[in-house]
């Protein structure tokens, strides 16, 4: 839940999550429907996907794997979560590098380029024998809350004295900035269809963007704009584009899906682009049962 989401958000999430699936058996049992519903919001639902197929592996396995190799093979997990997890929770020699713990490596060395496994290879050397967890820890809090990219807390680091981006007074200079290009915009429409207090959902494509989620019907997401007629739009970015999806009413159900109650609505487990654009739709709605 902590990739790509800040703890504030996730906390709550978690805990809630812990209570409906305690453990790894029953997450497993669950329905990919009622697990996506739970995660709603969260973004990014990939992650989501690949917790449901590693828990069924798990259990049909009876256990964890405990290195850093065999955790990889598990569904949606990579380097870096296999090596965390492989530290903190079975002690591995195993070095977790993400964008936090590469900063800190690429400034205590002043290096403004380096290779991943270069990154991975420093970390290495760094971890205290029998304390792999322990470092782990220290070196992700410490990227997050004081090595961070911007205005960096070097007055509070143990490891300033040691530090070649503090030597050099300008922390900030390593790792040097990469030139990201420019996001490109997509277009699409979001239908509200409504009867009886109710509204037609439908479910997102298993694969791809929002795959399995609950979603408003719609048109496909393409570079041409679409008309600026209707009840709105929502402006909605996601890791490569950013969305322009506008809201308009039908009135005659489309694709397979089902009607859900206004009222029930937030139970239905929309992703935040499609609470968003239901947002919309009830904006529009209120004067008119008001006027009734």
């Amino acid at each position: 839940m902590l990739q790509q989401t800040t703890v504030a958000a996730v906390i709550p999430r978690f805990e809630r999550f812990l209570q409906r699936w305690p453990t790894v058996e029953a997450l497993a049992r669950a329905s990919d429907s009622d697990v996506l519903g739970e995660w709603a919001g969260l973004g990014y639902y990939a992650r989501a996907r690949n917790l449901i197929a590693c828990a069924r592996q798990v259990a049909q396995r009876g256990g964890f794997p405990r290195t850093s190799g065999e955790l990889r093979e598990l569904p949606g997990i990579g380097s870096y979560t296999s090596a965390a997890i492989a530290a903190i929770a079975f002690g591995e020699q195993a070095a977790a590098v993400d964008t936090n713990v590469a900063r800190v490596i690429a400034r205590l060395r002043a290096i403004t380029q380096s290779s991943s496994a270069e990154v991975e290879r420093l970390a290495l050397a760094m971890i205290p024998p029998g304390r792999a967890g322990d470092f782990t820890q220290a070196m992700m809090d410490l990227g997050a809350t004081i090595c961070r990219p911007r205005a960096p807390r070097c007055g509070d680091c143990p490891l300033r004295l040691d530090c070649g981006g503090f030597a050099s007074g300008d922390p900030e200079a390593f790792p040097a900035a990469r030139n990201r290009p420019p996001r490109p915009l997509k277009f699409g429409t979001a239908w509200w269809i409504e009867r009886d207090g109710k509204v037609w959902l439908v479910r997102r494509p298993a694969k791809g963007l929002l795959g399995g989620m609950a979603a408003l019907p719609g048109s496909d997401w393409t570079d041409v704009p679409v008309s600026a007629d209707g009840l709105g739009s929502v402006r909605h970015v996601f890791t490569h584009f950013a969305l322009e999806l506008a809201v308009e009413r039908r009135f005659e159900p489309v694709g397979e899906g089902w009607w859900q109650p206004i009222d029930a609505l937030e139970q239905a487990g929309l992703p935040t682009l499609y609470r968003k654009a239901a947002g919309i739709a009830l904006t529009a709605r209120a004067p008119a049962r008001r006027a009734a």
